[in-house]
């Protein structure tokens, strides 16, 4: 430990270095959140549109390692080998050690916590960019203001691709994320599941990892599912293992005439799955942000939460958003007890907008 403390009181000392100056190589500390990790990759484009020769390397954890491997922005995934909350803080000086023969001139980082700077820090990366918080300052030599001030994350995290004297005024429209597609894999999970691709899928995303309040009623997702059968569609449910129960219900309310892929595909096998759909309908959640980098035309609902943050990023998208009085309230469950957010979105309303994105028969009037 002595060798940590004598180079930590060195690296102290150093100030903010070369920020100017085009980077080589670049390692990004990456978030733990699904959707964070998509949106980040619009921080990849714009590095790459900024510096095209920049090699960049994402830190990610475990669940969003296979993800980012489908990024073609980055050059390698380098997993996280920590759990959420935990210090270990030998095993991540020993770690970050293992970082300093990958020559990075530039670390920057996504997270606002003390740990996440840690790394790059100990990795001795000569310039180390990241948001002002968690009383990591003396650890970020490149030091960022007012992480507020531009409203959406996308903006945020794009705008650490300049240095502190420019401007940033980059429109993002052309570098919403997008995720590949192995089709051979899906060519081979189709075959595995026993799927049909011979009529329009729908694909529904009950869940939301977040906490009720962000979950559109279940009783209102199976209305939308018979109502698509009726027309010929399929509808294939995805989430988690934890979202299972939710796809038996809607199971149970179309006498199993849906797809229950929920805890039976890895997180990547759902994204080359979902990218068969002719369409989408989701919550606020990370495979919201999945379905619109998939640029699925896609439904999303929003309740407790705000599409002025985090809104998906697609331009085949409609938010139905009914912004009640109590509402973002960013609440796990609804404090009030009657849930309106997303009990009043009634499925008329959901089934109006999808046949504004995609043709099809429709039962109910709109």
């Amino acid at each position: 430990m002595k060798n940590v403390e004598k180079w930590s009181k060195l690296s102290f000392l150093q100030k903010e270095e070369n920020s100017s100056l085009s980077p080589k190589a670049i390692l990004i500390i990456g978030p733990a959140w699904i959707g964070d990790m998509v949106m980040a990759q619009t921080l990849f484009k714009v590095l790459k549109y900024r510096y095209p020769h920049i090699s960049i390397d994402v830190l990610a954890p475990s669940w969003t390692v296979p993800l980012v491997q489908r990024m073609p922005e980055v050059r390698e995934s380098i997993l996280f080998p920590f759990g959420h909350g935990e210090l270990h803080l030998f095993k991540r000086y020993k770690f970050a050690r293992t970082l300093r023969n990958k020559n990075y001139d530039q670390a920057i980082i996504l997270p606002g916590s003390f740990k996440a700077a840690l790394i790059p820090f100990w990795a001795q990366i000569p310039l180390r960019t990241g948001w002002l918080g968690e009383w990591r300052t003396p650890l970020i030599n490149d030091v960022r203001l007012n992480r507020d001030k531009p409203p959406l994350l996308i903006q945020q995290f794009s705008s650490l691709a300049y240095n502190k004297k420019e401007k940033f005024t980059l429109s993002l429209d052309d570098y919403y994320p997008k995720l590949e597609v192995n089709e051979q894999r899906q060519k081979d999970l189709v075959e595995s599941l026993q799927l049909s691709t011979s009529s329009p899928v729908l694909a529904l995303s009950p869940g939301a990892e977040y906490g009720p309040a962000k979950r559109w009623p279940i009783e209102s997702f199976s209305q939308v599912a018979n109502e698509m059968i009726s027309c010929g569609w399929q509808v294939w449910i995805f989430g988690s293992k934890k979202e299972s129960p939710l796809a038996q219900s809607i199971m149970q309310a179309t006498q199993g005439k849906c797809v229950d892929l929920t805890g039976k595909t890895t997180l990547i096998e759902a994204v080359d799955l979902m990218s068969i759909a002719q369409a989408a309908i989701t919550n606020d959640s990370g495979l919201m942000h999945i379905a619109a980098a998939l640029d699925l035309p896609l439904i999303v609902l929003y309740g407790s939460s705000s599409p002025r943050f985090t809104p998906p990023l697609s331009k085949h998208v409609k938010v139905i958003n009914l912004e009640l009085g109590c509402s973002p309230c960013f609440k796990r469950t609804c404090p009030l007890g009657h849930f309106d957010c997303m009990k009043k979105i009634s499925p008329e309303l959901v089934l109006s907008n999808l046949k504004s994105l995609v043709a099809y028969d429709s039962h109910i009037d709109s």
